[in-house]
């Protein structure tokens, strides 16, 4: 048997993938189920999983799969596989499926962006591990920042921003600013009249001003990863 909030958001996961093709974020289900946490949601995909209603694909954001839905009212339920689904699922190679122990998909991890003066990104080509809970939709990277310009946003040398793809940013958001087309930086994004400013977040550090051809929104900053040695 279902909870109501279970019962909800298997529905709304099943909506979105017959229409879409693709799972809705963690953002959108919370947002769905009028949730107060991203941590409510991950609850109620773990107790679907148990229950054998979805299935997570490994290494993927946003891979949900339905293997069943309830019965209308949520009281038992009936699967509701198709066909071709059923017979993978009871299939040897299907049942030889790793199934993922959590919620954790790897990003890019292009190398150090600077959080004090500009230095040159994407120095090398790697992989991070980073809980799924973190991201909403759209395609990710992870950048180590180095320096301590962005200390009063909470950003410190040596943390993992993650960074959601995007080549827009309105003012007061995050970003990633690729100058010159070959350096790049993480600060605040504004608009001064006909210029483009960077602001540190570090009394300490000026604001940096260029001409907008001179800067490259690379994405936003959507998230930060921090380890205790």
């Amino acid at each position: 048997m279902l909870t109501r909030k279970q019962h909800e958001l298997i529905c709304f996961i099943n909506d979105r993938l017959e229409e879409s093709g693709v799972s809705p974020s963690f953002e959108e289900m919370k947002e769905a189920l009028d949730l107060k946490s991203k941590s409510g949601v991950h609850r109620l995909i773990s107790a679907l999983e148990e229950r054998a209603f979805i299935r997570r694909l490994p290494n993927r954001a946003r891979a949900l799969e339905v293997l069943k839905m309830p019965e209308r009212g949520g009281e038992r339920a009936a699967s509701k596989i198709p066909e071709t689904a059923s017979a993978r699922q009871h299939s040897p190679q299907h049942s030889a499926l790793p199934m993922p122990a959590n919620d954790v998909i790897q990003i890019p991890l292009h190398g150090r962006i600077a959080a004090g003066v500009p230095i040159e990104a994407f120095e090398g080509s790697a992989m991070l591990a980073v809980p799924a809970a973190l991201l909403g939709g759209g395609e990710h990277y992870a950048l180590e920042v180095s320096g301590d310009s962005m200390v009063e946003a909470g950003i410190l040398d040596g943390d993992y921003a993650l960074i959601r793809r995007a080549d827009t940013a309105r003012d007061g958001e995050i970003v990633v600013a690729l100058i010159e087309e070959n350096e790049a930086t993480l600060k605040y994004f504004r608009r001064e009249g006909a210029m483009i400013r960077l602001d540190p977040a570090n009394r300490a550090y000026d604001p940096q001003r260029y001409a907008p051809q001179q800067v490259r929104v690379q994405g936003k900053l959507a998230g930060l990863l921090r380890r205790y040695l």
